[in-house]
């Protein structure tokens, strides 16, 4: 059964590591007549996994992976989670009398090959804060222990069984920086893709969403201020930044907390996992600078490329 393209769902997929804004972002486009941005779907993360279930499912873990990826084989799984993808999204700009569905789920980094087999056309907005603020705020926020008490591991294995002991939910947010952030630096070529900056964002947010606006492919002054009202959406929803419901107004207060919330420590780990290199590439230069000045050292390529060889072990350990 073919569809028609102008009865397909416009969607928009918004890209960003957790703790970098993604909630603030997408909470200022949904002003916009035209667009909805309901907290974090998860959908593509899911539909990407299809058929790989709990290993306490009752029916038996393997047999359904085996089954499903089996009886997928014979058709396209493409256009069957495509199928599903768009009536999902359709169901909610039908409801709320939208065009164009903001996607907005952190960790999308993990699947942006599947992202793009299953909406080539999608526009893409990348956002993108200084890396020692998003870890900041994974330490103040969500209690996230950036130094673990056994540190420095003195080699390459002892860093590896390190990060292969530590719990999912810790694992998973050093991830998101050490494996995620490079992975959309590198996402920054694609065509269609918009790249924002926190730290622009807050600083001036009529220019900065009227930009994103137009690269949309509407007209900007359907916002005519970035402002802070009606979070109310989110109070229902166990997912997005919850801060935001406290928020009256948008402002630059959080950008250099990190320099007071980090310990010296804290900033050399986090200097190593991300590399100087990518640090520059991404206009995060002074904030290197200013670390530097405190007396962390760029300890190479070589030592950053060890935490991803890591995380890439931890990450195959973790996919069934």
């Amino acid at each position: 059964m073919s569809r028609d393209a102008n009865d397909l769902p416009a969607v928009c997929f918004l890209l960003g590591l957790p703790r970098s804004g993604t909630t603030l972002l997408s909470h200022l486009l949904q002003q916009h007549p035209d667009i909805m941005a309901p907290p974090e779907p998860w959908l593509m993360l899911a539909l990407e996994a299809f058929g790989r279930v709990d290993h306490r499912h009752p029916a038996g873990a393997s047999l359904i992976q085996d089954a499903t990826s089996e009886f997928l084989s014979r058709i396209d799984h493409t256009i069957v989670s495509r199928a599903f993808a768009d009536t999902a999204y359709g169901q909610y700009l039908a409801a709320a009398s939208k065009r164009t569905f903001i996607d907005k789920t952190p960790r999308y980094w993990m699947v942006l090959d599947f992202l793009d087999s299953l909406y080539p056309e999608a526009p893409h907005i990348l956002l993108f804060r200084n890396p020692y603020a998003v870890a900041a705020s994974l330490k103040s926020t969500w209690g996230i222990p950036l130094v673990p008490e056994t540190w420095p591991p003195a080699s390459l294995s002892g860093l590896s069984d390190l990060v292969l002991s530590l719990p999912a939910d810790i694992a998973s947010s050093l991830a998101d920086l050490v494996l995620g952030l490079p992975t959309l630096a590198a996402h920054r070529g694609r065509t269609q893709a918009q790249t924002v900056r926190y730290e622009h964002l807050v600083a001036r947010p009529d220019e900065e969403i009227q930009r994103v606006i137009a690269g949309l492919g509407y007209d900007p002054r359907g916002i005519a201020s970035a402002t802070m009202e009606q979070p109310e959406y989110l109070r229902s929803s166990r997912f997005g930044d919850r801060k935001i419901l406290e928020r009256k107004a948008v402002d630059d207060r959080s950008v250099h907390t990190w320099q007071t919330e980090l310990s010296i420590q804290e900033m050399q780990a986090i200097t190593d996992a991300i590399g100087a290199e990518l640090l520059i590439e991404l206009g995060y230069e002074q904030e290197l600078q200013h670390v530097q000045q405190a007396g962390i050292v760029d300890r190479g390529r070589a030592v950053t490329e060890q935490y991803r060889q890591v995380f890439r072990t931890w990450w195959d350990s973790r996919r069934p």
